[in-house]
């Protein structure tokens, strides 16, 4: 679906971003970021507000509000000012010209345009779609405030960011304690924006539409999907609003950043605290796909690792035979990670010199193949004892934690096992780590943990522990799994979203799940964002009818499991002791792997949905990418026991296509196809039972 302000002559964002290169522009009375997408502009007159923000043409701020706060030995300062409009229902040039002054607040000083910030260390060390861009591309500048009489002897610098190609501008605060006595940063507000509402209603509404845009930061934890893991992220009511049809005024037009607890810590002399990083997405339409298209575009701007996307077997053992053989056969077969799992005696928190002998031996003979291998450990989710497990506040005891028991980060167990297990990869050198029940949130009311004072300051120093070790991770090129979303921390992969035990049913059922599970997952993640997994051996039950093993025996379960997730670009933990039990099945994973990697730049491309899995008639996708030869991949599936023949409506226009496509079944001869006005391309399909086929699109 076009967007709805460009016609279709014009240059879209989503095809090709060339034209949208970031400007800063600052005079004696305003600051300007700009690139053709998105622009904010900044009033300077009386110190700091946002006095614009409009998106693909459209105005979408309505009000003035603080530009930050800060709370700061328990009282709150603002920089910038709300205002004083008539109405808020709309801002006025008038409004931006007679603002009161702020009492108590900050003073700018300067506003100097600077790089933009690799806050995430990270070279690439394997396959991705070219050499990516690390920072992204655009423009920063930093907004630095000087406390006046009013305030407490800090210094406090906004720092922004424009990226080029995409209508994303990101934000972060730094708070510099200037004086000679310790400040308490007890809490802070790092986005307020008073945004046209979505929609009006005269009545309260269960469930309201929000302001097209999309908001998140990268202080995430606690859910594999983006959506759910925003625990900074705010829709408010603006009860000054007065004007606005919901007679409760509780209309969510506001969005506002902020930490939903904390941070509530000390600032030394001459120290500094720097916040979270929030961003701004805004959208030019409200259909779906293309507004994940947008969202997915900017993980691939700020988290480029997540491209990273290796084959990986997961390997059930620490047997030397057996691992020495899973080696060779995925030397052979093409894969090119080993990931020794859970269950398999792995302890990574014995740094015992014979277990980080026996574990390095394996890395060793792995990169003597070309390939790489690593581990798992679990954090989260298990419990320690009463001295080291996280103390829920309404009980003053251990228990009720997000996963029922679950040691504190800041606990001395919580600072050993990370320095064991630091120790560990580095004495290893391993190149990936699959870190289970990652920080999910916990807060704690232990008064006694080394590493956080209390309740206040205990969610924000976990969630620091963790993400610092992750960055440690990212620079060192560790690969990371992290069932959570810590990908702007520098986690690689999380779950594609699936329940584990589905995995104990019948494999026939197994295939239709595993497709609405990456059909479902590829809304909001690229495909090398999610991973799937593949129960060679049991897993959690089902018995001999839910396994693959023997693998020769069930190949067609085993070559379909390949297809599903390598035709989506995502990959699987492919849970067992080896890949291949013949010559016959050795053959098969070989044909599958290769034709992954000759397709593998389409194939880990944009997902763009044409029709979910329902069990009954062929379910597809596309993968877009205008920027390649093979602009287009479709892949049709047929769950069903018989063949079936039907048409599909299949939409070409992010390929950037518009009239007419090349396209080849399989590597077959091309035949020309014409696009209908929307871009559509109808062709009709006729599947195998139980089979697949692929189009290649140019």
């Amino acid at each position: 679906m076009l967007p709805l302000i460009l016609s279709a002559t014009s240059p879209d964002w989503l095809i090709d971003a060339s034209p949208y290169h970031a400007k800063l522009e600052i005079t004696a009375d305003h600051v300007e970021i700009s690139n053709g997408l998105i622009t904010r502009r900044f009033d300077k007159k009386l110190d700091w507000n946002t006095v614009g923000l409009s998106s693909h043409g459209s105005q979408l701020l309505r009000a003035l509000s603080p530009e930050a706060v800060l709370v700061l030995n328990g009282k709150p300062f603002s920089i910038g000012t709300a205002g004083n409009q008539q109405d808020r229902a709309f801002l006025l040039r008038s409004d931006l010209e007679d603002r009161p002054s702020v009492p108590n607040a900050f003073r700018l000083v300067n506003v100097v345009q600077v790089p933009i910030e690799a806050t995430v260390p990270w070279n690439q060390r394997r396959w991705t779609p070219g050499k990516l861009a690390w920072p992204p591309k655009g423009i920063a500048f930093d907004a630095t405030f000087a406390p006046t009489a009013g305030t407490p002897e800090v210094q406090v610098t906004l720092h922004y960011e424009l990226y080029d190609g995409i209508p994303l501008i990101g934000k972060r605060m730094r708070v510099t304690n200037t004086g000679n006595q310790s400040i308490t940063v007890d809490s802070f507000v790092l986005e307020h924006l008073g945004l046209f509402e979505a929609e009006s209603y005269v009545d309260d509404s269960p469930e309201w539409r929000k302001p097209n845009v999309t908001a998140f930061t990268d202080y995430t934890f606690g859910g594999m999907a983006l959506n759910n893991s925003n625990r900074t992220v705010f829709w408010e009511p603006d009860p000054e609003y007065k004007t606005q049809v919901n007679y409760n005024l509780k209309t969510p037009c506001d969005l506002v950043v902020k930490p939903p607890l904390g941070p509530s810590l000390e600032l030394a002399p001459k120290a500094t605290f720097t916040t979270f990083r929030s961003f701004v997405l805004t959208h030019d339409s409200t259909e779906r796909e293309r507004q994940a298209l947008a969202i997915r575009r900017a993980y691939r701007v700020l988290a480029p690792w997540t491209e990273e996307n290796p084959i990986m077997l997961h390997l059930t053992s620490t047997d030397p035979a057996v691992v020495h053989k899973a080696i060779d056969q995925a030397t052979e077969c093409g894969f090119e990670m080993i990931v020794i799992s859970f269950w398999s005696g792995l302890d990574m928190e014995d740094t015992s010199e014979a277990n980080v002998r026996k574990f390095r031996e394996f890395r060793d003979y792995a990169h003597k193949k070309g390939l790489q291998l690593g581990g798992y450990s679990l954090l989260a989710s298990r419990r320690i004892d009463d001295q080291n497990d996280v103390i829920n506040p309404k009980t003053g005891k251990t228990g009720g934690a997000i996963f029922g028991q679950s040691p504190c980060l800041g606990s001395q167990w919580g600072q050993q096992y990370f320095a064991k297990i630091q120790k560990f990869l580095s004495e290893t050198e391993f190149d990936l780590l699959e870190h289970d029940g990652s920080y999910p949130g916990d807060v704690c009311a232990s008064t006694s943990h080394p590493g956080h004072k209390g309740l206040d300051d205990s969610q924000w120093t976990q969630r620091e522990t963790i993400g610092s070790f992750y960055r440690w991770c990212r620079e060192k090129g560790i690969y990371l799994n992290v069932p959570d979303n810590y990908f702007l921390s520098g986690s690689n992969k999380t779950g594609m979203g699936y329940r584990e035990v589905n995995w104990s049913l019948p494999r026939a059922l197994q295939h239709i799940h595993a497709r609405q599970n990456l059909y479902d997952g590829t809304w909001d993640k690229n495909p090398s964002m999610g991973w799937m997994m593949t129960p060679l051996v049991e897993y959690q039950g089902g018995g001999a009818e839910a396994t693959i093993e023997p693998l020769d025996e069930h190949l067609d379960d085993y070559a379909m499991h390949l297809t599903n997730n390598l035709g989506y670009g995502a990959q699987s933990c492919y849970r067992g002791p080896r890949i291949y039990d013949t010559e016959r099945t050795r053959a098969m994973v070989i044909d599958r792997i290769e034709w992954f990697k000759k397709y593998r730049a389409i194939l880990q491309s944009d997902v763009i949905h044409v029709r979910r899995p329902d069990g009954q008639n062929l379910d597809a996708i596309l993968h877009v990418n205008p920027k390649l030869n093979v602009k287009g991949m479709l892949l049709v599936w047929n769950p069903t026991d018989m063949a079936l023949t039907q048409e599909l409506a299949v939409p070409l226009y992010y390929t950037g296509l518009l009239e007419s496509a090349t396209v080849s079944e399989s590597d077959q001869a091309p035949t020309s196809m014409p696009l209908d006005r929307f871009s559509n391309m109808l062709i009709k399909v006729t599947v195998p039972a139980r089979g697949m086929k692929w189009f290649v699109v140019r």
